[in-house]
């Protein structure tokens, strides 16, 4: 058996979600903030129509803050309580993968981010660590 991710850039770093979550990529959307929300919410997105609560990655990942004068695309992932939208430096292809390939998160990986992180693929030119999206919300 095999396995569908929707790839991307963040950080430098090279990450998968389960492109069956995927509802759809975009250029980034104007951003309502919402006060006094967590840290981790960077506000909502109108998605012609379907607010969208957005999520910083970076700040769940552990990574330094996103430059705001790179455009980010933002990735709409579907859970079962609504959208929600990931910003990311740059979105990847979408790769096809053997499930006999997927390991578990390596050892190596410390802190939150462990959390956050489903199990990897070793390709040949990098490492594309798969991201659990349920894990990266409900703690927000």
């Amino acid at each position: 058996m095999s396995r569908q991710f929707c790839t991307f850039h963040l950080g430098g770093n090279y990450y998968g979600l389960d492109v069956l979550r995927v509802q759809e990529v975009v250029r980034n959307q104007p951003l309502t903030r919402v006060p006094l929300a967590p840290g981790a919410v960077r506000g909502l997105v109108n998605l012609r129509g379907q607010i969208v609560t957005a999520i910083d990655l970076r700040a769940r990942l552990e990574l330094p803050a996103h430059d705001e004068r790179e455009e980010a695309v933002s990735i709409i992932v579907q859970m079962d309580d609504g959208a929600v939208s990931f910003a990311v430096d740059q979105i990847g292809d979408v790769l096809e993968l053997p499930d006999e390939q997927f390991e578990a998160p390596p050892e190596t990986l410390r802190g939150a981010v462990r959390d956050f992180v489903h199990g990897a693929y070793k390709l040949p030119e990098q490492l594309l660590v798969i991201l659990n999206p349920e894990r990266i919300v409900s703690a927000a």
